[in-house]
């Protein structure tokens, strides 16, 4: 059985979705509802765009979506894809609006205008420079909460922020007590390294924002995913449509629990694991979940015909 995953932030690049754009016709009608839904020229970013604009939160979030839906649209519409053999959806993050999108609990026009304002107000919840994430390299799940345990910080937040892998874990919270928490780890013969982002998300740094995106998430309308869907928060199915608000409201200051949502998925008999988006993120968290399950990314055309 299959597994269809969709990337978050830090997959983007500039002129991703353009191969898809120059040749299927299904993939400009795409990109001109997202310009109309979000009342800019989303796609000329997208494909023309610099990376550095591409950075920008509010413009990678949807940036992001509209290049995994249009990718995920070829493969279902051009290329006939047999989506009886898929058995669940997930997305890391942003990811999730992805794939709610793909499952069609939420359509596009909404996913990215939601998904614009989020990345506007994840920005603006904590001042430039104040937050931070750090990347732990080679650390088991369960040693690294009795590290943060028996660390005294005195200088803010320091959360898990991304458990994504067996030895990749990401902390999130105000910078000085990442740096503080850092040099914890040197000490203890631990690697980590800080991540160029520009906000410290999925920590309770995210309340204010979480607390405005309730509001957004209140005023759309969201059906019952057509494919099951795992969440980010409890790595488990959504059972009710009604869900789906609660769990992308406390998305944005709760930990992404990736690795436990893959070992969830091969638990329950995946074994092919397709990531529809830009990068190969994903694909390679999985393979360091579990290497004995199929794992493959598709970025180009060429790609689809290997899945």
């Amino acid at each position: 059985m299959k597994a269809l995953i969709f990337p978050g932030q830090g997959s983007q690049k500039a002129g991703m979705a353009s191969e898809f754009q120059s040749n299927f016709k299904i993939v400009k009608d795409i990109f001109e509802r997202v310009d109309e839904a979000l009342k800019f020229k989303l796609s000329k970013i997208i494909l023309n765009g610099s990376d550095e604009e591409l950075k920008k939160t509010e413009i990678t979030q949807p940036a992001i979506l509209t290049t995994s839906f249009a990718i995920f649209t070829v493969l279902k519409n051009e290329f006939n894809y047999d989506f009886s053999k898929v058995k669940y959806v997930a997305g890391h993050s942003l990811g999730e609006y992805s794939a709610l999108v793909a499952s069609e609990a939420l359509s596009l026009e909404d996913g990215v205008t939601l998904v614009h304002e989020r990345g506007k107000l994840m920005q603006a919840a904590v001042p430039e420079g104040v937050g931070a994430m750090l990347a732990v390299m080679g650390m088991k799940f369960d040693e690294l909460i009795l590290l943060l345990k028996n660390f005294k910080n005195e200088e803010g937040i320091c959360e898990i922020a991304n458990d994504n892998s067996p030895g990749q874990i990401i902390l999130s919270g105000n910078k000085k007590s990442l740096v503080n928490f850092s040099i914890k780890l040197k000490n203890e013969k631990k690697r980590s390294i800080f991540l160029p982002v520009s906000a410290p998300f999925h920590c309770s740094l995210m309340k204010p924002a979480a607390e405005k995106m309730k509001i957004l998430l209140q005023k759309k309308d969201f059906k019952k995913p057509k494919l099951q869907l795992i969440s980010n928060v409890n790595a488990q199915p959504i059972e009710k449509d009604g869900d789906v608000k609660e769990l992308l409201y406390k998305q944005i200051f709760s930990k992404v629990r990736w690795r436990e949502s893959v070992e969830y998925m091969i638990h329950k008999g995946i074994d092919d694991f397709v990531e529809i988006g830009p990068g190969k993120v994903l694909s390679g968290l999985v393979k360091r979940t579990n290497d004995k399950v199929t794992s493959r990314s598709i970025t180009r055309i060429e790609e689809i015909k290997l899945v």
